[in-house]
């Protein structure tokens, strides 16, 4: 299972850069996990946009989700030219926006809860409800004998732990540095990622939804007081092999 980070801020991204996006790969089937800022322009520095088998959308936040309708106006332009020839299914929660993943003929939403268990191409892929200002969920994604797992956006509570448990690589977001208390924005902080790392007995963690401010490698040193493993900084592009 290969890994690539298309985005790694929150909020918004840094010039040339983006927000939330991971592309998932194997066996030459594409997932497209997050759609934020900036993600659909950085996603064509590695692949074609008619090359997406699915996209999967955790929460209906801006840094998340907002580059879905550029993905959709490529999807349209696309078919209407012959490089696409079926329409794009994206999952998401339900939600205020999830009748807008619906575009004419060539994109269409399916939704998921945390009862839910999706198999798309060589993926098993499992949800856990998040604390966060609006419906989000984890991720865990099987891919024969590997896990990959990610927090999306959440405060801390400690059933996380038991979600992501001996997950070959976690990504966790990474909103706060350790002095600082993310609980009502429904962000973790570095230490706290690292506790949630140790705690589900993870082979390596990514830490990712970084913050505009302050020194990142700080987060590395905060969230090793926690955790023992390896630990990593998520960068524009990154590639990953799990």
């Amino acid at each position: 299972m290969k890994i690539t980070v298309i985005g790694q801020w929150g909020g918004f991204p840094h010039v040339g850069e983006a927000t939330s996006g991971y592309l998932i790969e194997h066996n030459n089937y594409k997932l497209l996990l997050e759609c934020g800022s900036g993600v659909i322009s950085s996603l064509q520095k590695k692949i074609d946009l008619e090359e997406l088998d699915a996209v999967l959308v955790t929460h209906y936040h801006y840094d998340h989700f907002c580059d879905i309708g550029a993905l959709q106006y490529a999807a349209q332009i696309k078919t209407l030219r012959g490089l696409m020839n079926k329409p794009l299914p994206i999952y998401a929660p339900m939600g205020d926006f999830f009748n807008l993943l619906k575009w004419e003929t060539y994109t269409y939403g399916v939704s998921f809860d945390g009862s839910s268990v999706l198999n798309l191409g060589p993926f098993e892929i499992s949800f856990f409800k998040n604390r966060h200002p609006v419906e989000a969920y984890s991720v865990k994604i099987r891919c024969g004998n590997k896990v990959f797992s990610y927090t999306s956006d959440t405060s801390y509570f400690d059933n996380l732990s038991n979600f992501f448990s001996n997950s070959d690589l976690l990504i966790s977001e990474c909103s706060f540095y350790a002095d600082m208390d993310g609980t009502q924005a429904g962000h973790l902080n570095s230490s706290q990622a690292g506790l949630l790392a140790q705690k589900s007995n993870i082979g390596k963690l990514l830490l990712t939804h970084l913050p505009h401010f302050g020194n990142h490698g700080d987060l590395i040193i905060q969230a090793s007081k926690n955790y023992s493993g390896e630990i990593i900084l998520a960068s524009h592009l990154m590639e990953l092999e799990i």
